[in-house]
């Protein structure tokens, strides 16, 4: 309290001080407007040592915690630190506060602060492409591009970071935008492992761009992590999980797979979409990347497309791939990064409606007799139920089925939904229907007969009459 004393007096002693500086400036020809914007209190009146010179982009992370530490010393809790008293500076990493919070608490606080300028509880968005140098020429508040860096990009990175329990994280445009930086920040020659039941976008990714840049790749069944360590090479470099994987929803033990990666000396990603950090958390597993295309269930709305990265470390490997963004320049707008994290704020709830429709639709299919098979870890006969269970907090919204018959019978079930819609994508409030081996081309290994549904947030009853009419 007597610190918060000192601040506001100290804060009412500098407006006097603004103000009768404008006085004085406005009586030399200077507008008042160009003497707040110098003088204000809310703003750094020097550049910190790390900030300035030719380069510097970017506070040191020691020199914050240090700043934070020394004020939580005297009462002040540091992610208000943070926001009173920090210049405004990109931050790439988190803080210990960030960290200790339930998911529920991070998705709402995390990255997420109050506005110096006006109070707004809510992140203005920042739609500019350059910010102004002071007049050494140095950037005191941290930002000089909008393709280097824009708040609303450091707001999104810091919180998803902070839900994943990750170092460091980078943004993207897209979800595979952020998987090529990955694959791209190794070195031609090196080897990745993918598993064979996989987004098919990363199929042809690693088969039609990395293999004749010259990155080798190796396709198992990750179900059995003893394929994994088959499949190891001298130059094996990554190992890149998808569980559940698209679209039929194999599991892959995450900690056995990381602990073969470590002990070959390569890294270990992990795609989360389907997950998400609410339900899985694969750095705490051992893994040493995540990935998410945040146009899913991270943005949740359909309306946003972007991916992410997040780092165990912010080491070597992170900050190649934060090179890649900038320089790649394939990085998410001001507006695309205020509506992902303008999602993430109803992530924990959504996901567990999402999940718990999904378990209803599934249960209610696996019985249906026009239905083979239905792909869904939440059942207990599905191959991979105990695996998911243990490094899993719920199952997901996403489910496959095989309808009898063929591709035939399967489109003519799509035909028929009146509630669900027939489009590609996944993890909006919408419930989604897709054939998807029509949609991956004639290379697709997918069976014919198969539809991914994204069981969206309407009720369960709806959804299960629907589905029941489309299979009359």
């Amino acid at each position: 309290m007597i610190l918060c004393a000192e601040v506001t007096q100290g804060a009412a002693r500098a407006d006097g001080n603004v103000d009768a500086e404008g006085a004085n400036l406005r009586r030399r020809g200077v507008r008042a407007r160009h003497a707040r914007r110098v003088f204000s209190p809310t703003l750094p009146q020097r550049a910190p040592p790390q900030m300035r010179g030719k380069g510097a982009t970017r506070p040191s992370y020691s020199a914050r915690r240090f700043r934070s530490g020394r004020l939580h010393r005297r009462g002040v809790r540091a992610r208000h630190a943070c926001r009173v008293f920090s210049p405004t500076l990109p931050r790439w990493e988190t803080n210990n506060l960030e960290h200790s919070m339930h998911p529920e608490t991070a998705s709402i606080h995390a990255g997420q602060e109050i506005d110096p300028t006006t109070g707004a509880v809510i992140p203005p968005i920042y739609l500019t492409t350059t910010f102004e140098r002071a007049s050494d020429g140095s950037f005191p508040r941290g930002y000089i591009y909008t393709r280097n860096g824009n708040p609303n990009r450091a707001m999104l990175e810091t919180c998803l970071a902070a839900l994943e329990g990750g170092a460091t994280c980078v943004a993207f445009s897209s979800g595979l935008a952020a998987a090529m930086s990955v694959f791209q920040a190794l070195r031609p020659g090196d080897h990745v492992i993918a598993p064979d039941d996989a987004y098919h976008g990363i199929t042809r990714l690693l088969r039609e761009i990395m293999a004749p840049w010259g990155l080798e790749y190796s396709r198992v069944d990750m179900r059995d992590p003893q394929n994994v360590a088959a499949a190891l090479r001298p130059n094996t470099r990554l190992v890149w999980i998808e569980t559940p994987s698209n679209p039929l929803l194999k599991i892959a033990d995450i900690a056995a797979i990381a602990e073969i990666a470590r002990q070959a000396g390569a890294l270990c990603a992990v795609d989360n979409t389907w997950a998400t950090p609410v339900q899985q958390r694969p750095l705490e597993l051992g893994a040493d990347i995540v990935m998410h295309a945040t146009t899913k269930y991270i943005g949740g709305h359909s309306d946003v497309l972007g991916g992410a990265v997040v780092f165990g470390a912010n080491d070597a490997f992170a900050e190649r791939v934060r090179f890649l963004q900038i320089n790649g320049g394939a990085v998410p707008s001001p507006f695309d990064c205020w509506l992902a994290l303008r999602g993430i704020q109803t992530l924990p709830y959504r996901v567990r409606a999402h999940a718990a429709n999904a378990i209803q639709v599934a249960r209610f299919l696996a019985e249906h007799p026009r239905i083979e098979r239905v792909h869904y870890p939440g059942l207990e006969t599905h191959p991979g139920h105990a695996v998911a269970a243990r490094q899993m907090r719920g199952f997901g919204g996403m489910l496959s089925i095989e309808v009898e018959g063929g591709e035939a019978e399967a489109m003519a079930v799509a035909a028929k939904v009146k509630i669900i819609t027939r489009a590609t994508s996944l993890g909006g409030v919408e419930s989604l229907i897709e054939h998807r081996a029509s949609v991956e081309g004639p290379e697709s290994t997918t069976p014919p007969n198969l539809l991914r549904i994204s069981v969206g947030l309407e009720h369960p009853d709806d959804l299960i009459a629907d589905l029941a009419q489309a299979l009359t």
